[in-house]
């Protein structure tokens, strides 16, 4: 065995040496788990930017580099060569499964599609004016009423069941969500469909007609739904986590997840963006724009550009543009004012060194944004849409961190700066 590297962390002269851990990719990490114990100290970091909380094999991010890995696989050549399912495979068990593995793998999710009849009571309790994230986190969380036999997270065979369940049901529940919101009925999941198709399918179809889901519209949303897999250590990732740290089980975490996710900053980012383009209007307005995104003291964020993690062009970006003008040619769509604004946009801040030097290249959001709008989807379902795609990521690693023997709860620590004790004092001598 190779000598264990450390570093020396020197505190009022005395010296503690932390073990330096090296991963198979990505920055060394200081091993600081008995810091507080020998030192009595604890670490400062907010917002954890620095800080690597779990150990993991599920996916990789080189944000210098505009590098996504999944179980090693570059997002790329599964955007271009794989489908959803199979990557949802793939995060679930460590590899791309075999023809027979996958086949049983999808025939398993689509038999799972349709959601207990009693659940759909729990739509009905909402106001037709919630928003459909607002639906979904209460009837994920509901769903441990109805399925009981899957709730003993330390069974394996329960952790399974749950994991198809959801992946499975959570495009019905979306679909649910949105058709509720419109005042149109429930859809039910058809098993002659494809994953992305039979999303597509219980969204717009309605009784009274047939509806054919066009290939292309169901490719590029499956795209979609492989490019949100998984994201690393994202916050509703780790909301998940945490949630699940206490012993939570699955459904319960996984609204969690929804719930954190459902923030401009995180899962609203792409309605962020396709509002930030029709506030703008039109191509003439951008130059005025722009100015207000470079003037600090103006507020003005561009959205749709850079990322937390990305200091590179985002790789999902670039296939997501893909899929955009594939989209935007299958539909006619070239004269949207939206659209003009996003590709002016776009060209205006590739060129400018403000943008270049600050690395704000177009994210995901940007193009995922505008396919869903031209799709016929309203800006309140992309969060949704994202939380569809992302529950197999949660999953993943809600399964990871369950068979890790070295899980426990999570307990942040903090910087306290609050008053020191003082003595109550009677409300007549105050």
């Amino acid at each position: 065995m190779a000598e264990t590297r450390t570093a020396t962390l020197t505190i009022d002269g005395k010296d503690y040496h932390l073990p330096i851990l090296t991963p198979t990719a990505g920055p060394e990490c200081l091993d600081i788990r008995k810091l507080y114990t020998d030192a009595g100290v604890f670490t400062y970091d907010p917002g954890y930017t620095s800080t690597a909380a779990c150990d993991s094999t599920i996916t990789y991010i080189d944000g210098d580099a505009g590098i996504l890995l999944h179980r090693g696989y570059p997002i790329e050549q599964l955007a271009a060569k794989s489908h959803f399912l199979e990557v949802c495979y793939l995060l679930l068990y460590g590899d791309l499964p075999k023809a027979a593995e996958l086949e049983k793998f999808e025939n398993t999710v689509t038999r799972h599609t349709m959601i207990h009849e009693q659940i759909h009571n729990f739509f009905r309790g909402f106001r037709r004016d919630a928003h459909p994230m607002a639906t979904m986190v209460g009837v994920v969380g509901a769903m441990s009423a109805f399925y009981h036999d899957s709730l003993d997270i330390n069974d394996p065979r329960h952790r399974e069941i749950a994991a198809f369940r959801l992946i499975a049901k959570m495009p019905t529940i979306a679909a649910m969500a949105y058709k509720y919101s419109i005042g149109q009925p429930f859809v039910y999941p058809r098993n002659d469909l494809d994953y992305a198709s039979n999303f597509l399918h219980m969204c717009f179809a309605v009784p009274a007609e047939p509806y054919e889901v066009n290939p292309t519209l169901a490719r590029a949303l499956d795209r979609i739904f492989m490019l949100h897999a998984d994201h690393e250590q994202n916050a509703s990732t780790s909301t998940v986590r945490l949630a699940s740290s206490s012993g939570a089980n699955p459904f319960a975490c996984i609204a969690a997840g929804i719930a954190c996710l459902w923030g401009p900053a995180h899962g609203g980012a792409n309605q962020a963006a396709l509002e930030m383009l029709r506030e703008i209007g039109t191509p003439d307005r951008i130059p005025e724009f722009i100015a207000k995104v470079k003037d600090k003291s103006s507020n003005v964020r561009l959205m749709g550009f850079g990322h937390r993690v990305y200091k590179n062009y985002d790789p999902r970006a670039k296939v997501m543009k893909q899929s955009a003008d594939e989209v935007l040619d299958l539909l006619g769509i070239h004269d949207n004012p939206t659209l003009q604004v996003a590709k002016e946009l776009e060209r205006i801040a590739l060129e400018d060194e403000y943008f270049i030097s600050r690395k704000l290249y177009p994210n995901v959001d940007f193009y995922s944004g505008i396919i869903l709008e031209a799709m016929g989807f309203p800006t309140s379902m992309f969060t949704p849409i994202f939380a569809v795609a992302r529950t197999v990521g949660w999953i993943s690693q809600w399964k990871e961190q369950l068979a890790d023997p070295q899980h426990k709860i999570g307990r942040p620590r903090q910087l306290y700066l609050g008053p020191t004790q003082r003595d109550y004092v009677e409300v007549e001598d105050r």
